[in-house]
C-alpha cells in the first residue's frame, strides 16, 4: 500500500551547502518540516505517529507485517532483511528502513539500491558507515528512483554476554546528525532504541523525527512525544499551510509555555521564601520593568507594550500561588488553610 509519496523542498536553504532541505512524505507523515514525529513503539491510541517492523528471513515474517497493516491505518515502515523480502515490504508498507551497508545474505545484493527502484521512500540508517559513505549511498538511492530518502543516525548497541545488563540507549552522535542534515539537505531521524532519554537532546540538535525500536515500551513513546512537542516548539520553526496545521502548531507552543510557566511558578515560590518581604507587598517594579524590556528583545513583535500586561498577570498568578502555598505550610494540622 503506497499512498502519495513525494519529496518537496522547504523554504529555507541549509547554511553549509545552500541546498534546500527536503521534505520526505511517508504516507501521511512529513519528515523534514512541521512537527517532529515519533516512529516506533506499539500502535495504540497514545502510540507513535508511525509504526515500523523488522522483516527477517523466516517463516511468518510477512504474515506479521500483514497483521500490523490490517490493525494500523497510519504510516507503516518495514525493515526487510533480504532481497526476497523487499517486494513484500514495498507492497504493504509506506516506506522501508535499511542500513547503509545492508546486503542480502543470500545473493549479496545491496539492499538500499534495490529498494530505491521499488518506488517507495527510504529511511537510511548510518550504521557504522562514515559520513561521506552514508550520504553517497543516500544520493545514489535518489538517483535510482527513490521518491524520498531520509537519513537516520544511531544504532543498537552490540549485545553483551549478560544481555540483562545491556543498556537500552543506542550509540548516537548528535554532532554527526547535525552535520548530515546540513551537508545533504535531507531530513535526519535520531534512533533512540527502547529508551527516550536522549530525545530532548536529539530534537535540540535538529532531528526531524525520533525513531524508537519497534517494540519500545509505551513510557518511552510518551517521553519521546513530550520532547517532540515541548523542545521542538522552542527550537524548530514551523510553516503551517492550513488552519488545522496552524492550530496544532499553536497547541505545541502552548504545551511548551505551560511547562515554562510551571517552572517559573516554582522558582518564584523559592524567591518569595527567600525575600525579606514577600508577597504583593514585596514587588519590585523596577525589576519587573527590566524583565519586560529583556523579554521584548526576544519578542520584538509583541514589544514592551504587549508584554507588560502578560507578565503582570503571570507575576500576580505566581504571587497568589506562593501565598496560598505559604498558608498551607503554616496552617495548624487539620485547619482550613483558606
Amino acid at each position: 500500500m503506497n499512498p502519495t509519496l513525494e519529496t518537496t523542498p522547504t523554504v529555507e536553504a541549509t547554511v553549509a551547502t545552500g541546498r534546500e532541505p527536503q521534505v520526505v512524505r511517508v504516507g501521511a507523515l512529513r519528515l523534514g518540516d512541521g512537527p517532529v514525529p515519533v516512529l516506533g513503539g506499539p500502535p495504540g491510541e497514545a502510540g507513535p505517529d508511525a509504526c515500523w517492523i523488522a522483516l527477517p528471513d523466516r517463516p511468518g515474517a510477512a504474515a506479521e507485517l500483514e497483521r500490523l497493516r490490517r490493525g494500523w491505518d497510519g504510516p507503516l515502515l518495514a525493515a526487510p532483511a533480504t532481497h526476497a523480502r523487499l517486494a513484500e515490504a514495498a507492497r504493504l508498507a509506506d516506506g522501508l528502513v535499511l542500513g547503509t551497508e545492508d546486503a542480502c545474505p543470500d545473493c549479496g545484493t545491496a539492499l538500499p539500491a534495490a529498494a530505491a527502484r521499488l518506488g517507495v521512500p527510504l529511511v537510511l540508517r548510518r550504521g557504522g558507515a562514515a559520513l561521506g559513505r552514508w550520504l553517497a549511498v543516500a544520493e545514489a538511492c535518489r538517483a535510482e528512483g527513490a521518491p524520498g530518502v531520509a537519513l537516520c543516525e544511531g544504532a543498537d548497541r552490540p549485545a553483551p554476554p549478560d544481555a540483562a545488563a545491556a543498556a537500552d540507549g543506542p550509540p548516537l552522535d548528535l554532532g554527526l546528525l547535525r552535520a548530515a542534515r546540513e551537508r545533504s539537505g535531507l531530513p535526519v531521524l535520531a534512533y533512540l532504541g527502547r529508551d527516550a532519554a536522549l530525545a530532548p537532546a536529539a530534537v535540540a540538535a535538529g532531528a526531524d523525527g525520533l525513531l524508537l525500536a519497534p517494540q519500545a515500551p509505551p513510557p518511552a513513546v510518551a517521553a519521546a512525544r513530550e520532547a517532540a512537542t515541548v523542545v521542538a516548539a522552542l527550537v524548530r520553526r514551523e510553516r503551517p499551510q492550513t488552519l488545522a496545521e496552524a492550530r496544532a502548531a499553536i497547541d505545541r507552543v502552548d504545551a511548551a509555555l505551560a511547562v515554562l510557566l510551571e517552572r517559573r511558578a516554582a522558582l518564584a515560590g523559592i524567591v518569595q521564601r527567600l525575600k525579606p518581604v514577600g508577597g504583593f507587598a514585596g514587588r519590585d517594579p523596577e525589576r519587573e520593568r527590566r524583565l519586560v524590556a529583556a523579554m521584548a528583545r526576544r519578542a520584538p513583535r509583541l514589544g514592551e507594550a504587549h508584554l507588560a500586561p502578560i507578565m503582570n498577570a503571570v507575576i500576580e498568578a505566581g504571587l497568589r500561588l506562593a501565598e496560598a502555598e505559604q498558608r498551607e505550610r503554616t496552617a495548624p494540622a487539620g485547619a482550613d488553610p483558606a
